[in-house]
């Protein structure tokens, strides 16, 4: 988690949304990285989970994650907990819980519809506190004292 904190905090300096998120093997080995690239991109889908996913399928050569895990500092949004559905991520590790915009134990709660072909074991609350704060922070220095 310690990682994807880091892909978050590299986000907000870039003035994008704190998120980061890893894809690791069962192993321990990080596969892809990646923290929220939507503004620099122009495109509403890159968020940190999503490019995570993409950069690990395209560098392992196939379309399905299975058996690998995806750590992230925010609870996903029901876009990106569909993209872990349907790359059939084995666990979800989170921090930090979003009641406004998650989607997976908050608002859509996706991985509960009998229209989702698969459902990752979740954990929720790693480094929460820590996930919180950078979130904080970005916040507020937008929003100013």
């Amino acid at each position: 988690m310690q990682h994807a904190l880091n892909e978050a905090r590299a986000a907000a300096l870039r003035g994008e949304v704190p998120v980061g998120a890893v894809v690791v093997h069962r192993d321990g080995q990080i596969i892809a990285a990646a923290g929220n690239r939507t503004r620099e991109l122009n495109d509403p889908t890159a968020h940190a989970e999503m490019l995570a996913i993409r950069a690990a399928c395209r560098d392992l050569h196939c379309e399905r994650l299975t058996g690998y895990d995806l750590y992230v500092t925010l609870e996903p949004c029901a876009m990106c907990a569909m993209a872990i559905s349907h790359a059939r991520i084995a666990r979800l590790y989170f921090g930090a819980s979003d009641p406004k915009s998650g989607g997976v134990i908050h608002g859509a709660r996706v991985f509960s519809h009998p229209q989702c072909h698969h459902a990752p074991e979740i954990y929720d609350g790693l480094c929460a506190t820590e996930a919180e704060s950078v979130l904080k922070s970005f916040f507020g220095k937008l929003r100013g004292p």
